[in-house]
């Protein structure tokens, strides 16, 4: 099927926004090269738990393309209209599986060596939207806090080497009651700006139940049964000798909240389908409580773009042979206490990184403690760079320069 003969019928296995949405835009959507709408349709399907940020940047793609002339729009998707598929690809239901076709699409452009090409096509594309439809500033200054919680310490190890650069590096911090501070400041933000998915918590043990119902909580240790859920599914694919890479990510993109433990009672639909995304997009998220709390806090970043993100990382298990990680049933060797402090370490860069790439990073700030090594460093607008504390500061005295 060409994009050309679409009809309204052909979406009646949406949810109901994505299905109104497309078919409210059907005139605008025949008229686009067929790569690029099965790109579209991959954003779209999930638009009725997708997060507020997220559906502003779908909405903002169909007026902007709206926008065009006829002539402005042949100009700017062109690339995708010259991309050759192959028989196998083009034969693909893309309106209905639009996973499957994209698997086989980038399948065929590297194989075919137009992986170039549609890169670029992608990166223009973009660049002219962002520029047409710019994302709006912040309603208050974004804040990111990262915790090393009890039990991760790694002595010598040297804490926020790459972040120092960035602001004041605090080497002796008084925790006393630290927590606490930190989640009345979040809690304080999540008051004065209500809007949802707005201040995440992530953390890589057990949730505080003080967050609850203030803040869009995950937890490692509140995913369990997803996880288990998710390592279950990928032994069982691994073990049936028939299913290579292409059908694993086929059936984790398949993968609904229901069919992960959380049962049919699902009170939160967009966060719960971004708590799956988590578990079965991310690399080692099922097994490794660092990386869970990674990669939840850079697409939260991506995705949501928060005002508040708080982190809490826990200790994670040592590692064990592949099999028996993947395995849902395999046993903790015990925690890895350094490792985590490594894992951390990197996560709190990644995570400063990744606050950077939103408007308004210039009026950001940033704060990363360890509680076992009584460090910390503080990042703002109005901190020095380079920096080092002459004296030792309590997380309220960091806290007041920042929050």
């Amino acid at each position: 099927m060409e994009p050309a003969q679409l009809q309204a019928r052909d979406f009646k296995g949406y949810p109901p926004a994505a299905q109104k949405l497309i078919v409210n835009h059907l005139d605008l959507v025949r008229q686009l090269p067929m790569v690029f709408v099965a790109l579209l349709l991959r954003e779209v399907k999930g638009y009725d738990w997708r997060f507020p940020a997220e559906r502003r940047v779908i909405d903002a793609q169909f007026a902007y393309l709206q926008s065009l002339s006829a002539a402005q729009r042949e100009d700017v998707l062109r690339t995708f209209a010259e991309i050759h598929l192959p028989h196998d690809v083009r034969s693909i239901d893309w309106v209905k599986n639009t996973q499957k076709f994209l698997d086989g699409l980038t399948k065929s452009l590297w194989a075919t060596h137009q992986i170039d090409a549609f890169t670029a096509a992608a990166t223009r594309y973009t660049a002219a939207w962002n520029k047409a439809e710019p994302e709006p500033a912040p309603e208050m200054p974004r804040l990111s806090i990262v915790v090393f919680g009890a039990g991760l310490h790694y002595k010598g190890y040297p804490l926020f080497r790459k972040l120092r650069p960035h602001g004041v590096y605090v080497p002796q911090v008084d925790g006393t009651n630290g927590w606490q501070e930190i989640l009345n400041v979040v809690l304080a933000r999540a008051s004065k700006m209500p809007t949802p998915y707005r201040h995440f918590y992530i953390d890589g043990g057990r949730a505080d139940p003080a967050a609850t119902g203030h803040l869009s909580t995950t937890s490692y240790e509140g995913m369990k049964p997803v996880r288990e859920a998710v390592l279950k599914q990928i032994h069982e694919i691994i073990a049936s000798g028939h299913g290579g890479p292409e059908q694993l990510r086929t059936r984790m993109a398949e993968l609904t909240p229901r069919e992960l433990a959380f049962g049919s009672n699902v009170h939160d639909e967009v966060m719960h389908r971004f708590e799956v995304d988590v578990q079965t997009e991310g690399s080692g998220t099922q097994i490794f409580s660092t990386t869970f709390v990674m990669w939840s806090a850079r697409e939260a970043l991506r995705r949501a773009q928060p005002y508040t993100t708080l982190l809490r990382y826990a200790p994670r298990q040592r590692e064990l042979p592949m099999n028996e990680m993947l395995s849902s049933k395999s046993k903790s060797a015990g925690v890895d206490a350094e490792g985590s402090v490594m894992d951390a370490n990197i996560g709190a860069f990644y995570t400063w990184v990744d606050q950077q790439r939103l408007t308004g990073a210039e009026q950001s700030s940033f704060l990363a403690w360890s509680e076992e090594h009584a460090e910390a460093v503080i990042i703002g607008p109005d901190m020095p760079r380079g920096t080092v504390a002459g004296n030792s500061l309590t997380v309220r005295q960091m806290l007041m320069q920042i929050a």
